[in-house]
């Protein structure tokens, strides 16, 4: 089993970002000039912990996740209403391919502390986003896989004696 295992997990760090672990979508967007009660209220509609925020070229310059929010909001005393979304989002963000690795993705996930990573294609446009979940996700039916096989060798389904 040693081996299936570690040929399953390198298996699953390859794969790539789209179309493995995410497929390109419609995000939910916002610019600088709205607030963050209006972009906390678009994430609450759209049932995501992340925005993206557009210049006027709808080209990706920032992110707003739920934990900017909290912390650059709420554990500030500042008002939603009165904050624009351009002081508190972080500003260029770091970003996937489309043909990155889930291990890079969780790689960079994992040192810079993130939860959630745009993808942009070649021309810039932000297609979709990646969230630790997504990759937890993955991760959860490699494993559930490898058991399957490791169970159907032990117990002789697929293999004849």
């Amino acid at each position: 089993m040693g081996n299936s295992g570690k040929n399953e997990r390198k298996r699953l760090m390859q794969r790539k970002i789209i179309p493995d672990i995410v497929q390109p979508r419609d995000l939910t967007t916002t610019t600088v000039d709205q607030t963050a009660e209006q972009a906390a209220k678009d994430m609450a509609a759209a049932n995501v912990a992340a925005i993206i925020v557009l210049d006027t070229d709808d080209k990706l310059i920032g992110i707003v996740t739920e934990r900017d929010l909290s912390r650059r909001i709420v554990a500030e005393n500042k008002v939603p209403s009165d904050t624009k979304v351009g002081d508190i989002m972080t500003a260029n963000p770091d970003t996937l391919a489309p043909g990155d690795r889930a291990s890079d993705a969780l790689e960079l996930m994992l040192t810079r502390r993130y939860r959630h990573l745009p993808v942009q294609d070649d021309n810039g446009k932000c297609i979709a986003m990646v969230s630790i979940r997504d990759l937890y996700e993955a991760v959860k039916e490699s494993l559930e896989e490898n058991i399957r096989e490791t169970e159907a060798f032990v117990f002789g389904d697929r293999y004849s004696a």
